[in-house]
């Protein structure tokens, strides 16, 4: 037998969030410090070697579709393996579904953005019904009589996986559904239709005749879905049982074979008169179902930003221990130079991604402008460069980072779905340019936080400057230009965090490698002079 020399010890257990410094110091300055006692006590159970292995096996016995009994009769569940459960019970207790609106206080976004930037890193798949859970919430508000039906158990924190009426169980989580075969973002064309039944008030009850070409999470106790009414589009909660305590008319046809977040389902459905109750206006369900829509395309950016994390963890802890050529890996300069790149393109997204947390915390109108503009521009540039970053750190493994026994093949297949999932890059910027566009000082309420820093850094200023230039109106009328607006945008705000809040290495670096005329496309392209160690140094996590 061999002896199996110049490995790595696998990087469990650890804590997520002690072993992050960046990620302590954006809890702080973000307003969540009074949740640190609670957020490291999640870092350590999610650093623990059983809940890595979890997220392994949950991933490799994906959940299954029961359609029927062995006699024919409809079923329609989905099971999972006892992995999962697990998982979304840690989730739930933690209160990652829901925390900021069953105890809202200052910094509760930012403290809840924390521990799903955390669970996001050990399995993505339990984060897509958290995430939808908790964009749900305020879109349900829209009904009163529904929230108070519904929200109590929605803000539960004792995971209950049974099959059976929403009102019998100890937690609920909620789910949607709104793209259909032929229109997919385009949501005026969807053709599900609703009949309202006899009655009115405000619990309206329906009956919906259509399809859904994905709906997430088919497990979930009910579903936001778009159909249309007399009066147009309208939204509504589609639960998994009727009144009557009978499974609803909601036929799972099949899961969906995706390339990542195979631990999680998502499902093509029909519904055939299925009962659902209105939530909100009728005929206005985009207005009523957006802030759901927002909510979620944060979570897209904490989601993207946490798997990142993990990539340049998972590299950093290789390179300490992997020895090539005499050295260490992480000793050795263009590794160091690719590392420290890594690193800094992964705590540029985390911070802005925190401080767009932070302006859901906030209701002044300068707030509301922030997330207005910058959540569809965040979205779409982090969750574009994940992919590029985890690709480029599955590379410091070499082969080792290819296998499946590895945990970065399963990082990469999970960046893909966050670009993707609530609208693609060209939707989210041409939302960025809408924002700009429409809302009066939208536009000036981002320039002036990036001009508050760019004092302190040239190229910050030069770049804030031709921001600015480009912002104006009527250079927006250019759609095709929308991704270099929304890019410039989040780079900017990047440049503006990393100068007020980082390390002066890393500062330097960013403005450096990101806001220069040759910014590159790969990684591990840093000028001479930058300290690519101490930046290293800083994103290297910490075994337990």
């Amino acid at each position: 037998m061999f002896e199996v020399t110049n490995q790595p010890p696998p990087l469990d257990p650890y804590n997520l969030l002690t072993s992050d410094n960046a990620l302590r110091e954006a809890i702080g300055r973000e307003g969540a410090s009074w949740a640190l006692p609670q957020l490291t006590e999640l870092g350590a159970t999610l650093g623990a070697a059983e809940t890595v292995a979890l997220g392994f096996a949950a991933n490799e016995n994906p959940p299954q579709l029961r359609a029927y009994d062995r006699f024919g009769h409809r079923l329609d569940e989905v099971d999972f393996h006892p992995a999962w459960h697990v998982l979304m019970r840690i989730a739930v207790g933690a209160g990652l579904h829901s925390s900021p609106w069953a105890s809202p206080q200052p910094g509760a976004h930012v403290a809840r953005a924390a521990g799903t930037y955390m669970l996001t890193q050990i399995e993505s798949g339990a984060y897509c019904p958290v995430a939808m859970t908790y964009g749900c919430v305020p879109t349900l508000r829209h009904n009163a009589d529904l929230a108070r039906a519904w929200l109590p158990r929605v803000f539960a924190t004792r995971y209950d996986p049974r099959f059976v009426p929403a009102a019998q169980k100890t937690a609920n989580l909620l789910g949607m559904g709104m793209t259909e075969n032929q229109g997919g973002s385009d949501l005026r064309t969807n053709v599900t239709r609703a009949v309202a039944l006899p009655g009115d008030g405000e619990r309206r009850a329906f009956r919906l005749s259509g399809h859904k070409w994905f709906m997430s999470a088919p497990m979930c106790d009910a579903f936001l879905v778009l159909a249309q009414t007399e009066r147009g589009l309208t939204c509504f909660l589609l639960p998994r049982f009727s009144p009557d305590g009978e499974r609803n008319a909601i036929r799972i046809n099949r899961l969906k074979n995706k390339l990542g977040n195979r631990a999680n389902a998502s499902s093509e459905v029909e519904f055939f008169d299925a009962y659902a109750e209105r939530v909100g206006e009728e005929g206005r369900g985009i207005p009523t179902i957006i802030e759901m829509g927002t909510y979620t395309r944060l979570d897209c950016a904490i989601g993207s930003s946490g798997l990142m994390r993990q990539a340049v963890a998972q590299a950093i802890h290789h390179a300490r221990y992997r020895v090539a050529f005499q050295k260490k890996l992480v000793d050795q300069p263009l590794m160091t130079n690719v590392l420290a790149d890594l690193a800094l393109e992964a705590e540029a997204a985390m911070a802005l991604t925190f401080r767009l947390a932070r302006a859901y915390d906030e209701s002044d109108a300068a707030a509301l402008a922030f997330r207005r503009v910058v959540t569809p521009a965040a979205k779409f540039w982090i969750c574009k460069r994940a992919p590029a970053l985890v690709q480029e750190a599955m590379e410091v493994l070499g082969g080792n980072g290819y296998i499946e026994e590895c945990v970065m093949p399963r990082l990469f297949r999970e960046t893909p779905v966050n670009s993707i999932w609530e609208g693609s890059g060209n939707v989210m910027c041409l939302d960025v340019l809408r924002a700009i566009g429409r809302e009066a000082g939208a536009g000036e309420t981002v320039l002036e936080e990036i001009r508050e820093a760019a004092t302190a850094d040239r190229r910050l200023a030069g770049f804030a400057q031709k921001l600015a230039a480009r912002l104006a109106k009527p250079n927006l009328a250019d759609e095709a230009q929308a991704r270099t607006v929304a890019r410039d945008l989040v780079l900017a705000l990047q440049g503006a965090l990393m100068v007020r809040h980082a390390p002066p290495a890393l500062a330097d670096a960013f403005c450096a490698a990101r806001l220069g005329e040759d910014c590159g496309g790969a990684f591990g392209l840093l000028r001479p002079g930058i300290d690519t160690h101490a930046i290293v140094a800083r994103a290297a996590p910490a075994l337990s």
